[in-house]
């Protein structure tokens, strides 16, 4: 069931999505070569403790941290880690959730360390072009699957293939609710969207081909052809002004 939000409740979700806004703003100056990605972990669970809020992520099935950093051909759900230094050129990606009076907010960004190479600019570039592509599709009376179509077609206008294993996802008093959000599909096609609806839309895009695969750890996804992979996501509202990013000021 896909629950829409009165305006109180989506006051409480913007303090939230505000706070993983600073929060990835912080971790992003942070970037650099010789860094642990558990560097980036303590600032971050520092912070959300500070503000008075909770991790989303550390504890959800049993994921044992606050942020998913994942690197180069690693998709999503990285697990920060002292073993894992940063270096000139990788292709990082920070996922961040948090709680903040009984609501959730979600956000992920793609971080270059240091200087990285062309191709790796534009496949950032280009996911970053394709998740704005899809919250320009979200728009009370139209359909969740001309967001889906929107990410895809971006994407694979320049070549990209688009993750299907993971997809974006509904969000309020759970970190995970109807409906899911595929980053592909058709328009015209899924639930109507309707006043009040807050969508997790968090496009995964592999420089190669879409298929992914889960290493030992049991979390870390990664690319089956070792390509790179970029990722970003905002939550959006569905008003009748037009798309409201939460996670953005």
């Amino acid at each position: 069931m896909i629950v829409c939000k009165s305006p109180l409740e989506l006051e409480k979700m913007r303090r939230a999505g505000l706070l993983v806004w600073e929060l990835l703003q912080e971790l992003k100056s942070l970037v650099r070569p010789g860094i642990s990605t558990y560097d980036l972990e303590e600032v971050a669970a520092a912070k959300i403790v500070q503000r008075g809020a909770r991790p989303a992520f550390k504890g959800l099935y049993d994921y044992p941290c606050v942020l998913c950093t994942s690197i180069n051909e690693e998709i999503v759900h990285g697990i920060p880690s002292r073993k894992r230094i940063l270096k000139e050129g990788d292709l990082l990606k920070i996922d961040v959730g948090v709680e903040m009076e009984g609501y959730y907010s979600d956000s992920a960004v793609t971080v270059p360390v240091g200087t990285v190479r062309p191709e790796l600019q534009q496949l950032a570039r280009v996911t970053e072009e394709a998740l704005y592509a899809g919250i320009e599709r979200v728009r009370p009376g139209g359909y969740l699957g001309d967001v889906s179509a929107a990410v895809q077609q971006h994407v694979e206008s320049h070549g990209y293939s688009v993750v299907r294993d993971f997809v974006g996802h509904g969000i309020g008093t759970r970190l995970h609710e109807d409906p899911k959000v595929p980053n592909y599909g058709a328009p015209g096609r899924g639930p109507r969207l309707k006043e009040g609806m807050v969508l997790a839309i968090e496009p995964m895009v592999n420089a190669g081909k879409p298929e992914s695969k889960i290493l030992e750890d049991r979390w870390t996804a990664v690319t089956e052809d070792g390509s790179p992979s970029a990722h970003f996501e905002h939550c959006v509202v569905v008003t009748n002004n037009g798309p409201w990013i939460l996670t953005k000021p």
